[in-house]
């Protein structure tokens, strides 16, 4: 590695120089030239309206690319679709040699060839806001209260712009390298995932059988000024959507029709909202709740301590339903979303519908769920489908490797004392999408945030706190040359 430890001191915003870590030898300067440059370019980022649908992505890998020309970084765009596209950078190993390292472009028997690259992907569109609903506007990227706000700011150009940070680092740096680092954007996560299945379809090659992936997906959660934890994305639940029809006889509104469509979807939906499907303890989420137990009160430690004990608990299964920060990693979920019937007040519709987003953990089966709700609704005039043909199996990332290695030391140097915990996160994430292809793929967050900041995503008053856009691209780079630096 051509970038090593120094003294510990003052850093920026309040932050502290990490002793021991990569970034540390960094100069002063240039550590706060870095840390101006995430917060003017995370402004920037913010100001571009990518909201899916209808996406527009191409306006943000033309900011990207900007960037990575200017820098002299090695890129490539790919407009799939007007407007639709995907952006690709790489820094190859050894294209930088410093501090009398051997050239490993060239290597010696001793040196031996470059190791697998790592990929740092991520995506550039965001979902839809209602600007009247913010009080801040969503696409200003305005600095207000020691925060930057906008849609994007926690999901997930944060770390699209920590991961464009650190390809600058590593190019102005000139970090000697002995694995490629490849910078990914892609469209369309939020919707269809198009950007990433297009780019592995037509342009796999470019992956360079990597070896490692940085995803979005982490959560290292703040509380009371203390980082409770940092977990590590390792695995995600998949999406099972399903789509309910309740049919029934039509008719005028001033005559209430006993088994009309929308009255048969209310009696079925009731029922599967009360329905709480069978609790299943995964060896990750028992890893992970062990690994919590000290950091919680006595009676909870005793049962994350044993949690297959006390999921046979009444008390404890009474509190999971109402702990959403604990249901979801125990059971399938099933939230309802969407809803339709008449488009008149004085009509009683043929048909109304429903949708439900289906939640299922790692080595579930979606025929199992769907026949479960059938059974439950028990009506011949209510069909429950899915709304997709094809499921995707949940798949998984061990953590025996470098690249976990290494983000268990950065982060015990920026918060001792702090777990790292491999977790399984509610929402889908393109990991799932890489892991097939033989990458081992990590949801790894850079920045820390409170429950009240996280659950910001995908909702109003996205934002995040000025001091850790400034912190975050450096926590990221000393994971990335540590796995990834000679």
């Amino acid at each position: 590695m051509s970038v090593c430890g120094a003294a510990a001191d003052r850093g920026l915003g309040g932050n502290e120089w990490v002793s021991g870590t990569p970034s540390a030898a960094l100069s002063r300067e240039h550590l706060a030239q870095y840390s101006d440059l995430a917060v003017t370019w995370m402004q920037e980022y913010l100001r571009i309206d990518t909201s899916n649908p209808p996406g527009n992505e191409m306006r943000a890998a033309k900011f990207f690319k900007k960037i990575l020309d200017e820098e002299g970084i090695e890129n490539r765009v790919f407009e799939y679709a007007p407007g639709r596209g995907d952006l690709w950078a790489r820094i190859p190993a050894s294209s930088h040699v410093s501090h009398g390292q051997p050239d490993m472009a060239h290597p010696t028997p001793e040196q031996g060839p470059a190791k697998r690259p790592i990929i740092l992907l991520n995506h550039m569109d965001v979902v839809t806001s209602v600007a009247a609903h913010w009080r801040v506007a969503p696409f200003s990227g305005d600095i207000k209260d020691g925060y930057i706000w906008g849609r994007g700011a926690q999901d997930m150009k944060d770390e699209g712009l920590a991961q464009l940070v650190v390809m600058v680092m590593l190019k102005r740096e000139k970090v000697a390298l002995d694995r490629d680092v490849i910078f990914l954007a892609v469209a369309d996560e939020e919707v269809g995932d198009t950007g990433t299945d297009w780019f592995i379809a037509h342009e796999g090659d470019l992956l360079e059988d990597a070896e490692f992936l940085i995803n979005e997906g982490g959560e290292n959660l703040l509380e009371n000024g203390k980082v409770k934890y940092v977990g590590v994305d390792v695995g995600e639940k998949t999406t099972f959507w399903l789509h309910l029809v309740a049919h029934g006889r039509p008719g005028h509104a001033s005559r209430p029709i006993p088994d009309s469509a929308p009255d048969r979807l209310v009696a079925a939906l009731d029922k599967i909202i009360a329905y709480r499907t069978p609790l299943r303890v995964l060896p990750v989420v028992d890893e992970f709740l062990r690994d919590m137990a000290p950091y919680e009160p006595p009676e909870r430690a005793a049962y994350y301590r044993n949690i297959r004990k006390a999921i046979q608990d009444k008390k404890f299964r009474d509190e999971l339903d109402g702990d959403e920060s604990l249901n979801f990693l125990l059971r399938d979920t099933i939230s309802l979303t969407m809803l339709g019937g008449s488009e008149q007040t004085n009509v009683i519709p043929a048909e109304a519908w429903a949708n439900l987003d289906v939640r299922i953990l790692p080595g579930g089966d979606p025929h199992e769920v769907l026949e479960a709700l059938r059974r439950l609704v028990n009506d011949p005039d209510v069909t429950i489908e899915p709304l997709e043909p094809n499921f995707r199996v949940a798949n998984y990332s061990g953590t025996d490797n470098s690249l976990y290695a290494q983000i268990r030391e950065v982060a015990a140097k920026y918060f001792p004392g702090t777990p790292v915990v491999p977790h399984i996160t509610s929402g889908y994430t393109e990991n799932q999408r890489y892991r097939p292809l033989g990458i081992v793929a990590y949801g790894f967050n850079p920045y820390t945030a409170t429950d009240e900041e996280g659950n910001t995503e995908h909702a109003n008053d996205e934002r995040i706190r000025v001091e850790e856009v400034r912190r975050g691209p450096r926590i990221l780079f000393d994971v990335v040359v540590g796995v990834a630096g000679k």
